[in-house]
């Protein structure tokens, strides 16, 4: 399972593409095995494979002579095998990036989502090497990067649908049945969903349970809410122990059951207007039926 901090984040960029933190939680989990990073020469690193078949297409024929002499690339796809240990994938890495550092870099699959360095122009950035920065500046751009492939592809309809199939051929290939892709995706997606933040919709949004621990884009919108009605707490997106406190406050002056769960029936109080916003409603009115009445009396001099 993720960090706190790295479901928080999977949870904020799918509120920004249009998914379900569920759906994203859930593509992340299948395709990195919940792990984001491992210790390499002491820096903690995005989790990589190396693929022999990219570099030898990627190489002029001197250096991709001199690389197949080395071991470091084959025309057939999984002819040059990946040491399970992720130090050793780097080192595998560092070789292939000493015959040609952007071949190389084009050659691996990077972070959370398992992305081909090959695709950095299509999706926008300026340098291979830009696509490897996102990846190793942490959990988050790893995610960034994940959900930037996932909607230049298009497969921000096939998520909402929750089409594993469609999702699968698209993301991990026609061969994705071998491995039940689509099948681990709907597991995994049900699993996230059934659990309090997984599929939390923003207050008003739907009936998922938001309590303490729970973090993300959803919990930030219950801070929001509950501060516009008068119980203050900071939109960080944790829900800790003055996030409950505000909501417990919030529940007792609404006349719900206070139990610092926000459920279906404190989703929809928070929906209604807050009260300053009221208050304002009802200002705006009157000074709108007094300026009226100034004209009506004008016109009638």
């Amino acid at each position: 399972m993720f960090a706190r901090d790295t479901a928080a984040a999977i949870a904020e960029t799918a509120a920004e593409i249009g998914v379900e933190p569920a759906a994203l939680l859930a593509i992340a989990e299948v395709e990195s095995g919940g792990r984001t990073s491992a210790r390499v020469a002491g820096r903690a690193e995005p989790l990589i494979r190396f693929e022999g078949h990219y570099f030898d297409r990627r190489l002029p024929a001197a250096k991709r002579a001199a690389a197949r002499q080395a071991g470091l690339a084959a025309p057939r796809a999984g002819a040059v095998a990946n040491p399970a240990g992720q130090a050793a994938r780097w080192r595998l890495l560092a070789r292939a990036a000493a015959i040609d550092r952007q071949a190389a870099y084009e050659s691996v699959s990077w972070g959370i989502g398992q992305v081909m360095g090959a695709h950095w122009s299509w999706l926008g950035y300026a340098s291979v090497e830009a696509l490897v920065a996102e990846a190793r500046s942490g959990p988050a751009g790893q995610v960034r990067l994940m959900a930037r492939f996932i909607a230049r592809a298009g497969l921000v309809p096939a998520i909402r649908r929750r089409d594993w199939a469609a999702f699968a051929r698209r993301y991990n290939g026609p061969a994705y049945r071998k491995n039940r892709y689509d099948s681990r995706l709907a597991a995994a997606y049900r699993r996230h969903a059934a659990t309090a933040g997984g599929a939390a919709p923003a207050p008003g949004g739907g009936a998922a349970l938001l309590r303490r621990g729970d973090a993300g884009a959803a919990v930030r919108a219950l801070q929001v809410a509950l501060t516009a009605h008068g119980h203050p707490t900071a939109a960080d997106g944790v829900f800790g122990p003055r996030t409950e406190a505000a909501l417990r406050g919030f529940q007792k002056q609404a006349g719900l059951a206070v139990d610092g769960i926000a459920g279906p029936r404190t989703a929809a109080a928070l929906a209604r207007p807050a009260p300053a916003a009221r208050l304002a409603a009802r200002a705006w009115a009157g000074l709108r039926a007094l300026c009226a009445g100034l004209v009506r009396r004008l016109a009638r001099r």
